[in-house]
């Protein structure tokens, strides 16, 4: 026990406080860990993120930054002081305007909000942006959030409460949106049992290295507090884990060799203090640093070493698409264009880093973390460690952030192992350097593509290539390889198509999922080709996607007969702002030669769920015998929303209100399996899965009831009354038998997409459900430091049905944010950024103004025809951007992101051209 402790008084929430604490203890860790307030969040722990914001003195302050001493008689303030005397105005203007969707950093941008209304009751949209500028956040876009600081005084309107059956289509706020704004929702970091022994993971400083363990039980010895060392030999079962079972090979731990930076080899689990004490620097391990190949060429080369010696050459799979004679048609057209873009690796950034804990209920091991696939991480956790499945249960902890990373196992296994070998509870907590090193990222890119059109602006052939750097492991390379190819087309009937995605292995951050599964990288080269290709035609940019957009009963690249196709609504909604866009921009440009304006377009097409492969989800609905209704819901959210769509939806098939529904879930051991949350998946299927429970549930009551379909249901405590017209049945649930879950009225559905495998041509039926948008994107370019300023981007998405407007648009909005940080300024490099401090991602201060366009194109196999959004809204973005960017100056650029010094490059390079011709 540390012998400087010092006494330190201050106010905390209006209750005064004396501890005694090492004086230069980080005042977020004596918060969380010595006063148990885990309202206030911890992010990145160097002040880059702000999520950990509270008030000093009412004035907000990073409590990572500050040294508990600095307190002493201060009057401190954290989100759970906002709660004193219930929920303050504020917090109530962020659940109604839907301005926390995952809620990691809510709490903070609540606390600097609050510090700017005492001093400003009515602050406006630049001194909101200036006083929540330090707060970072991922899911939102920020739009929601300036709105409910500038509605504060306005936030006690009454409230949406739709009638039974009436939810869909409603601005209800999320169900699960109080405990994230009160500070109570429980995320991976929040909860661990009494006494759980701390993580901490040995992981490679090497792109690629060999090594060895000294000894290791001497150097535990002279550790107090140490309670256990574990390495890849004390896994029990086998040391191999992946999302795509045929193509795992990733190990927990690895054995002799680690392939990448980040690689874990070994885990130490001790006391807290012993944990955060030790000096990683003497662990006995010798390392033997190894020749590496971090990019794809290095990897094509032919002095290339294999990474995997059963994928040779690198190559992990190629996907395929080919249909009609695309070299043909090309040499054929009068017109053609080509083209080649690289992009880089984009990191998740999720505000929150990885977190768990681990412990034993009976012979059940139970792990609680962050995680958006629940029955994967059950799955590959029993594996490693030689249980049956029934004997792990996983609860998923609420989830700061996602968009793809937490698909992976991550520390699940390591947690479980520790639990199974102590006997003992764990919990482990990744700081943001080893997020980020050990995490999955967006596939950089090479790919080269050729668009051909006849004279009357018909596309009539395109040939596409895309080489992707998966990284060290396989992850869901294999999704990217596949998807792309059917995606590249774009949303266009295109009759000549050949695409191939080739998915390569290296020795950089292994490539996973991110928000798109590669066909925001395909659409950034395709859209700009498109735009090139109408100029050669000389029809309008917007024009040519018309005549070449899908329509009903037209043929994809797969020879997918489509129908309820959305992309020309979506394209006619912006005929008249396009034009509107296009005069102002050209009448800006001939008063500024420094200045330019753009405007650009950007279309997307994205099918929902799994390629061509099995994608079930099922839901279970229970009446107990005291009338309260549950909804056991295994999706889980990552501040999508998907609690509150799927329980609408499920509540109007069932043709109650959705306030009478107790949400159970996500967790293994009490809900049927929903899948992973990925592929905009989980509204459309679960969705589905829901929507078929509801309606099963219903016709169950009407038969025992002998009414019609047109009944209203009621609940009314422990009884079901059942009305039509002039009659009326009373259900007496108290009187009726119980099942094994206790309850006397139930239903379970299972919904499966209806896809058809794909042949060595790529030819088949890949997506039941597929969604469109456009974006247009109104730019200003400094042609003389190169850099791009994004004043608006109007977003028209075609949703089949918009089962819930608020979050809809939350979800473009923050989806913008990410496909803006894509475009301009976020590339993750090895060595170099692995920090939200140097790696960049967009502040409240660099995002433009959203105008979201809502498309209802019904789908037939849609749940009341709604379709995906998550991934489709960060698809357009980048190309609409880029087409702005030509459109002004003539640049076109090689590069992803397109940060100045390519931009300025671009530039010079279209002037050289231009004087040319």
């Amino acid at each position: 026990m540390p012998n400087n402790l010092e006494k330190i008084d201050f106010i905390l929430n209006g209750k005064k406080i004396s501890i005694k604490s090492e004086p230069s203890e980080r005042l977020s860790k004596v918060l969380r860990e010595n006063l148990g307030l885990k309202g206030t969040k911890i992010g990145c722990n160097a002040g880059d993120c702000g999520s950990c914001t509270i008030m000093i003195d009412n004035e907000a302050i990073c409590s990572c930054l500050i040294a508990i001493a600095k307190v002493n008689g201060k009057n401190i303030e954290t989100i759970e002081g906002l709660n004193n005397k219930g929920t303050a105005n504020l917090q109530k203007s962020f659940l109604k305007h839907g301005a926390a969707q995952c809620g990691i950093c809510t709490p903070g941008l609540l606390m600097s909000a609050s510090s700017l209304i005492r001093k400003n009751p009515a602050p406006n949209k630049q001194e909101i942006e200036e006083a929540l500028s330090g707060v970072l956040c991922r899911c939102t876009g920020y739009q929601k959030i300036i709105n409910a600081v500038l509605n504060v005084n306005s936030c006690d309107e009454e409230e949406i409460s739709p009638l039974p059956g009436e939810s869909v289509g409603k601005r209800i706020p999320r169900i699960d949106g109080l405990k994230k704004v009160l500070g109570t929702e429980v995320f991976g970091a929040d909860y661990w049992p009494e006494n759980s022994l701390l993580l901490k993971i040995i992981r490679s400083p090497f792109h690629r290295a060999k090594f060895n363990f000294g000894d290791l039980e001497n150097w535990k010895k002279n550790n107090k507090g140490i309670e256990i060392i574990l390495t890849a030999k004390d896994i029990p079962g086998e040391n191999k884990f992946g999302v795509i079972p045929n193509f795992a090979d990733q190990p927990a731990l690895a054995e002799n060799e680690t392939r990448f930076k980040g690689e874990a080899v070994a885990i130490i689990a001790g006391e807290y203090n012993a944990i955060n004490n030790i000096t990683i620097d003497t662990f006995p391990i010798n390392w033997e640093q190894a020749q590496e190949s971090l990019t794809i060429e290095s990897s094509m080369s032919e002095n290339a070493f294999q990474i995997h010696s059963n994928r040779n050459k690198n190559i992990l799979i190629v996907g395929k698409v080919v249909s009609g004679e695309p070299e043909k048609a090309i040499e054929q057209s009068e017109y053609s264009v080509s083209g080649k873009l690289e992009t880089s690796y984009v990191e998740h950034a999720y505000i929150e880093p990885e977190a768990g804990s681990a412990w034993l209920e009976d012979n059940t091991l139970v792990i609680q973390a962050c995680t958006q696939a629940p029955i994967m991480d059950r799955d590959d956790t029993a594996k490693i460690l030689g249980l049956n499945q029934k004997d792990v249960r996983i609860i998923p902890s609420t989830a700061g952030g996602g968009f793809g990373s937490k698909l992976d196992v991550s520390i699940q296994p390591l947690l479980g192992l520790v639990t199974l070998k102590t006997k003992k509870p764990c919990r482990i907590i990744y700081n943001r350097n080893e997020s980020m090193m050990s995490t999955t990222k967006r596939h950089p890119g090479n790919m080269t593509a050729t668009i051909s059109a006849n004279k009357n602006g018909k596309i009539s052939g395109m040939i596409f290539n895309g080489d992707f750097n998966t990284g060290a492991y396989a992850s869901w390379g294999p999704t990217v390889a596949t998807r792309v190819p059917i995606h590249a087309s774009g949303p266009y009937y295109t009759p000549n198509y050949k695409a191939l995605g080739n998915a390569l292995h290296s020795n950089g951050p292994i490539s996973g999922a991110f928000r798109g599964f590669g066909v925001p990288q395909a659409a950034a080269l395709q859209e700009t080709l498109y735009d090139q290709l109408a100029d050669s035609c000389n029809i309008d940019q917007l024009e040519f996607r018309k005549i070449n957009a899908l329509k009903d009963g037209e043929k994809t690249v797969c020879g997918q007969k489509l129908e309820g196709v959305g992309i020309l609504e979506c394209l006619n909604s912006l005929t008249e702002i396009w034009k509107k866009a296009v005069k102002n921009s050209d009448e800006f440009n001939k008063k500024s030669n420094l200045i330019k304006r753009g405007v650009g377009l950007g279309s997307c097409w994205y099918g929902c769920g799994n390629t061509a492969l099995p994608n079930p989800a099922t839901i279970k609905i229970g009446i107990n015998k005291f009338g309260k209704l549950f909804l056991h819901q295994g999706a889980t959210d990552i501040g999508q929303g998907s609690n509150t769509v799927i329980t609408q939806i499920c509540a109007d098939a069932l043709g109650v209100s959705i306030e009478k529904f107790f949400l159970i879930g996500p967790d293994t051991h009490l809900t049927p399996d929903c899948g992973k949350t990925s592929a905009s998946r989980q509204t459309y299927i679960t969705g589905k899965a829901a929507e078929l429970a509801g309606k099963s549930l219903r016709n169950k009551i009407l038969r025992l009831s002998n009414m019609g379909p047109e009944a209203n249901i009621n609940f009314i405590n422990d009884t079901i009354v059942i009305e039509q017209t002039n009659k009326t049945h009373v259900l007496k649930l108290s009187e009726m038998n119980e099942n094994k879950d206790k309850y006397v009225l139930s239903s379970l559905e299972t919904y499966d997409p209806p896809t058809i495998p794909l042949d060595e041509n790529g030819q088949g039926k890949p997506y039941a459900v597929y969604g469109y948008g456009v974006q247009m994107a109104e730019i200003e370019v400094n042609k003389e430091l190169g850099t791009i300023k994004v004043l608006k981007i109007t977003a028209a998405h075609d949703l089949g049905k918009v089962i819930n407007p608020l979050l809809a648009e939350g979800q473009i909005e923050g989806g913008i944010a990410q496909g803006l940080g894509f475009t301009l300024m976020e590339e993750y490099i090895p060595d170099k950024t692995e920090n939200l401090h140097d790696y960049l991602i967009p502040t409240i201060g660099d995002m433009p103004e959203i105008e979201s366009i809502f498309i209802e194109k019904r789908d037939p196999e849609g749940p009341m025809g709604a379709k995906g959004l998550g991934e489709h809204v960060l698809i357009p973005t980048a190309p609409a951007i880029l087409n702005a960017l030509r459109n002004c100056t003539g640049a076109k650029i090689k590069k992803l992101p397109a940060l100045p010094h390519r931009v300025l490059e671009a530039i010079t390079e279209a002037d050289i051209e231009r004087r040319k011709n």
